[in-house]
């Protein structure tokens, strides 16, 4: 069991952090750090983290940052990535989208909440741990992980392929409203591209307009996401169209190729291959002989590192009796004194790779909330990260024994 003087203790501190904490992330939202362009918030992250006390800090060759605290026992990893995406119409913006203005017990700017919150936590949890002064059973590890807006997972593809890190539970810092999340759905980006035949535009009978035939897809795909089914915790599948794009010799032609972008989402039991197959089934794509793909990445990160990879983003959850989401749900039980239910995102996180690729315990809790991601206004309570600073320092002291009981086939 874990004492309760140790747990009041560290609620304690982590109240006493709420200004610096905020002013920290304040700090990271004035400094912007679009995919790709992480340079500067990571060298500001590695400062903090020096200060806070952690150890070996380094920025990796793929260009994530991280810090260490602790000699022996589980590693425990605190994923959040550092990038954001970029602000869209500036005019929905109440202010300065980079100001990182704390008012209202707020903390105001793009990336407050998705997900500079979570990484200004962690380190300062970490800096709660080592003014505690005591020796914990477990290895802290902050990453602040980068390019994850353009392409989730890639950086977790890195540290685990390459064997960068090997921990034994990660904890996804996006936003979950200082709720303990346990998964989230899956997501592939898909291409449909047909062929069409061009003619003069004062005579279209001579030709085949690739749109047309776009059309007759478009109608099936709108109609297979109403036959996708479902699962009963995370929902079910989805899918649709975010770009559309066609060409011809000149706007006086019919059109003689177009292509489209689908978002497509995963629910349990859904895979790559099948939601390919779905696509390719239908009557519209085999008569047009349309030909769909997988989409793949290959931009270059901050440091110039290149990971080619398919846009395929499994499904992942973790039962409640999981000793990750057991350990998350008794620290925060714990701490805040209430029942845990376990939610999950509706977006997509790092966890479709440390979890849906290679199968590392992985659960969620984070400060601030999913409803302002990519959102004009974006903000973060300063409670919220007052609560993750608590839960991210005592997390670790819950992990051991809920792992114990796992291995010894049973619960207490």
């Amino acid at each position: 069991m874990v004492p309760r003087e140790l747990l009041a203790e560290i609620r304690k501190r982590a109240r006493e952090q709420a200004g610096p904490v905020a002013r920290f992330l304040s700090d990271l939202v004035r400094i912007r750090s679009l995919s790709g362009e992480e340079g500067a918030v990571v060298d500001r992250i590695a400062r903090e983290m020096r200060d806070a006390g952690l150890e070996d800090i380094r920025v990796d060759a793929f260009g994530n940052v991280s810090g260490g605290r602790g000699r022996s026992g589980p590693l425990l990893a605190f994923d959040a990535h550092v990038d954001t995406v970029d602000v869209g119409n500036r005019d929905a913006w109440e202010g300065d989208p980079f100001s990182g203005e704390i008012r209202d017990g707020c903390v105001f700017g793009r990336g407050a909440s998705d997900q500079k919150a979570g990484m200004a936590a962690v380190v300062y949890a970490a800096k709660v741990l080592r003014d505690l002064g005591v020796e914990t059973p477990f290895r802290f590890l902050a990453v602040g992980s980068v390019q994850e807006e353009d392409c989730d997972g890639l950086c977790w593809q890195y540290l685990l392929r390459e064997r960068v890190v090997r921990p034994d539970c990660v904890v996804i810092t996006e936003p979950t409203c200082c709720e303990v999340y346990r998964g989230h759905r899956g997501r592939m980006e898909i291409a449909v591209s047909v062929e069409g035949l061009s003619a003069h535009g004062s005579a279209p009978e001579r030709g085949i307009n690739a749109i047309y035939r776009m059309a007759d897809i478009l109608k099936e795909l709108e109609a297979l996401n109403d036959r996708l089914t479902g699962h009963p915790f995370l929902g079910k599948g989805s899918l649709t169209v975010s770009d559309i794009r066609s060409g011809s010799p000149s706007l006086c032609a019919v059109a003689d190729h177009a292509r489209i972008h689908v978002d497509r989402r995963l629910t349990l039991g859904e895979t790559r291959e099948s939601a390919v197959a779905e696509i390719e089934s239908l009557p519209s794509v085999r008569r047009h002989e349309a030909r769909v793909e997988v989409l793949r990445y290959d931009r270059p990160t901050h440091t110039g590192y290149v990971l080619p990879a398919e846009k395929y983003y499994p499904c992942w959850l973790f039962e409640e009796d999981h000793p990750a989401v057991r350990a998350a749900c008794r620290t925060w039980e714990a701490l805040f004194d209430a029942p845990c239910r376990p939610g999950r995102w509706v977006f997509s996180t790092n966890g479709v790779a440390t979890a849906g690729m290679f199968g590392v315990p992985t659960v969620g809790f984070g400060p601030g909330d999913e409803r302002f991601a990519h959102a004009p206004n974006e903000r973060c309570e300063v409670e919220h990260l007052v609560r993750a600073v608590a839960f991210y320092a005592a997390f670790g002291f819950f992990w051991g024994e809920a792992a114990r009981e796992w291995n010894h086939g049973g619960t207490t």
